[in-house]
């Protein structure tokens, strides 16, 4: 009888023991994955600290009928195609008309414009749009806001990094996180530089960023594919960043120039001008060049740069171009954060849970 009970008993342990394992299990599993939890738990965070997902070309009106909808999946990040219309002095929006607009974007002046309206609006009519939906959702964390210059610029004909930089502030205004922003001490004076000062760890909080954006641009396709094109956007624009600085007028920048392009090393070093490349603390390229073993990603997250990673979906083994299973694109943005991501770029429209998670980064 005495040893029928001790059985029972150690069964009884068994059984309690085994029901904390599996809790302590399923409590990991949705810590990992769960967006909303991952968010809290990351507010604390500096924003180079963190990994969030990012949507390719939410302007297109065949993804969302309205721009205000990508943002509504609670996204980090959004991208808009720009070209450069130096004949009406125009920032035009679009995938492949450099003369005319095809984007989502109402020129929203209130939240209740935002699902109503024409679209085919410009630049500043996007912009517009995102500082309403901010507005109206002030919580919302970080959003990173990527333009790709698909032409470059034109500054002979008046289409110049100084003109951009007066769009973006007539229509985001305070709401930007400028690279003069990055330079400033806590307790007063500046970095010499962007690297000096994301390398420093100067960036702030997820939480001090929230409702606030930080623009990136990058090179277009059409720009790298043209062989007369010799001034890129991303070496123009940190050459107007250095003369900026040398005049004490840094605080009129509102763009972060990234490197595009995945490569090993320090990216960088393709640029002969050396006194630029301090200006570069973004980085954009392919996910899946990022992890096939040639590049020490960790190096972008020691200098805590910003490192946007591309087409999370082609990443081996590889994804649903759109529609993935939420659990497949959950572990894949995990991947991505623990190989040191920033952004986990994708077209996964239809997965808010997807959209609004933020894991640690690293």
């Amino acid at each position: 009888m005495t040893v029928r009970l001790i059985r029972r008993a150690s069964l009884r342990i068994r059984a309690a023991l085994l029901g904390v394992l599996t809790l302590c299990l399923a409590f990991s599993v949705a810590g990992a994955g769960g967006g909303a939890a991952s968010a809290a738990d990351t507010d604390s965070l500096p924003f180079s600290g963190s990994t969030g997902s990012g949507l390719h070309n939410t302007y297109d009106p065949a993804t969302f009928t309205y721009l205000a909808q990508s943002l509504d999946t609670g996204t980090s990040m959004i991208e808009l195609d720009v070209w450069d219309d130096f004949i009406t002095k125009e920032w035009k929006v679009s995938h492949s008309n450099p003369l005319g607009n095809s984007n989502n974007c109402v020129n929203a002046s209130s939240p209740a414009d935002l699902y109503t309206g024409g679209a085919n609006k410009d630049l500043e009519s996007c912009l517009d749009d995102v500082r309403v939906w901010l507005g109206a959702h002030p919580g919302h964390g970080p959003l990173i806001i990527k333009l790709e210059m698909k032409a470059g610029f034109q500054t002979t004909y008046g289409m110049s990094p100084a003109k951009l930089d007066q769009s973006i502030s007539d229509h985001l205004g305070g709401l930007v996180y400028k690279p003069s922003d990055l330079l400033a001490k806590p307790g007063g004076g500046q970095y010499a530089s962007l690297d000096a000062a994301a390398t420093a760890g100067n960036w702030p909080t997820r939480q001090q960023l929230a409702g606030r954006v930080l623009l990136e641009v990058i090179p277009g396709t059409v720009e790298e594919s043209n062989p007369t094109d010799s001034l890129w956007t991303d070496k123009e624009y940190a050459d107007y960043l250095a003369g900026l600085q040398s005049q004490g007028k840094l605080a009129q920048a509102n763009v972060f120039p990234a490197v595009h392009n995945a490569a090993a090393g320090d990216p960088r070093s393709r640029y002969s001008e050396t006194s630029i490349r301090p200006w570069f603390v973004v980085f954009d390229g392919d996910a899946a060049t990022y992890l096939n073993g040639s590049i020490d990603t960790s190096w972008y997250d020691t200098h805590h740069y910003l490192l946007i990673m591309t087409d999370a979906q082609n990443v081996p083994p590889t994804l649903d171009d759109t529609n993935p299973t939420s659990a497949d694109a959950q572990a894949r943005i995990a991947q991505l954060a623990k190989a040191h991501a920033t952004i986990a770029s994708n077209d996964w429209t239809g997965l808010t849970d997807v959209q609004s998670t933020v894991l640690p980064r690293g």
